[in-house]
């Protein structure tokens, strides 16, 4: 089977859960299938194929639709495509049409519950959410990374076949997720070995809800530090929020580091590793790949109870969950920093979740039984096409 994988993020160029998904879902479907791997940019030296909008439209939107019909083209003499996220959707849909070929798509987000994105893509936004629901509706098969994805699927696009919605989790390599004894990037980054810290690790966006850590950062014990490695703001206006929360925060407490850029996998790693806590305000989030990320590293996790977030986090048993409500995000706050100090508090407890959570990672999110069960599915959508 010829399978072509359409996705904006590819390796070295990934910001966000859905590129490390595809980073580590190539790798292990590339033994299963004849796959041709095509992305945003340029070519990749692994083989990946790069596109790129001609034109250099300055609306994200018209370039993403230049880029979905260089995708659709290069799919001719393909058996299947599998899309990720709305800026390759288009790419795939249109290759179902004009190949006669059928459509996978993964579903790591939706438009309709992220009415933030029209911050950062204006009128875009509009576009962007037709094109996710024209190629939701007419996909062969749809690929929930949870099973609250699956349920925020089926509200969003009601015309949606739930036959042709199917539940496969994102996996975690946890042998390149593991513990780091090394303490070399807590020096470089001025973090103290001596003090606990929580971790945040993540984008400035409204859906990654870092700013409620930051206000929570308040009430957190004295002695904890707040490390947040965050960067690539969704807006300008954005940035200068989260840029004024943090220096109001560094004014009241000792201990907060901001770290502005993407860190290199390995420098994560060792800071996810000796964090006492690593904490996820999202918002909205399908799965969150960074709460597996810090398990694997045998770390506590403190996190919202939103999406699939919950069938990833064992409350009670490899961190603790807090609720969240946009009608009191002060409640929610409170709730951030009441379970921080309460896992502070008590490293032993702490220690035991973290090592709880890197069993659960390792036994249950291997990547090699997510390309499987993948693979059935290319193969149950080529049998009724």
């Amino acid at each position: 089977m010829k399978v072509g994988l359409l996705t904006r993020e590819y390796p070295p160029d990934v910001y966000g859960g859905a590129g490390v998904h595809v980073e580590f879902l190539s790798r292990e479907l590339r033994s299963l299938v004849d796959l041709d791997v095509h992305c945003w940019g340029p070519d990749r030296d692994d083989g990946a194929h790069g596109h790129r909008d001609p034109h250099g439209y300055a609306q994200t939107a018209f370039a993403t639709m230049d880029i979905a019909v260089s995708m659709a083209d290069a799919l001719a003499g393909h058996d299947l495509a599998h899309s990720h996220t709305w800026y390759a959707n288009l790419g795939g849909h249109l290759a179902k049409l004009a190949h006669g070929i059928p459509h996978v798509i993964t579903a790591h987000s939706l438009e309709p519950l992220r009415p933030w994105k029209a911050e950062q893509l204006g009128g875009g936004y509009r576009v962007s959410s037709w094109i996710e629901k024209d190629a939701y509706e007419a996909a062969d098969a749809i690929i929930a990374v949870s099973a609250g994805m699956r349920e925020d699927v089926l509200t969003a696009y009601p015309a949606v076949d739930p036959a042709r919605v199917h539940v496969v989790h994102n996996g975690i390599d946890t042998t390149l997720y593991r513990p780091d004894p090394g303490r070399d990037v807590l020096a470089k980054h001025g973090i103290d070995p001596d003090r606990p810290y929580a971790l945040f690790v993540g984008r400035i966006t409204r859906q990654k809800g870092v700013p409620h850590l930051v206000r929570a950062g308040s009430e957190l014990a004295e002695d904890v530090q707040l490390v947040l490695c965050a960067g690539g703001a969704d807006t300008p206006e954005l940035d200068a929020e989260f840029r004024g929360l943090v220096a109001e925060l560094q004014e009241k407490r000792t201990g907060v580091h901001w770290i502005p850029e993407m860190l290199p996998r390995p420098e994560v790693v060792q800071l996810l590793t000796h964090a006492t806590v690593f904490v996820c305000p999202s918002v909205y989030e399908p799965l969150g790949i960074v709460n597996l990320e810090a398990m694997a590293c045998g770390t506590a996790v403190v996190a919202s109870d939103v999406g699939g977030i919950p069938e990833v986090v064992d409350d009670g048993a490899t961190g603790l969950l807090v609720h969240y409500d946009e009608n009191d995000t002060a409640a929610f706050e409170a709730g951030l920093a009441r379970r921080i100090n309460e896992l502070v508090a008590d490293p032993a407890r702490a220690a035991a979740l973290g090592l709880a959570g890197r069993d659960r990672a390792v036994g249950e999110f291997g990547w090699a039984a997510i390309a499987a069960r993948t693979v059935a599915i290319y193969e149950a959508c080529g049998r009724v096409s």
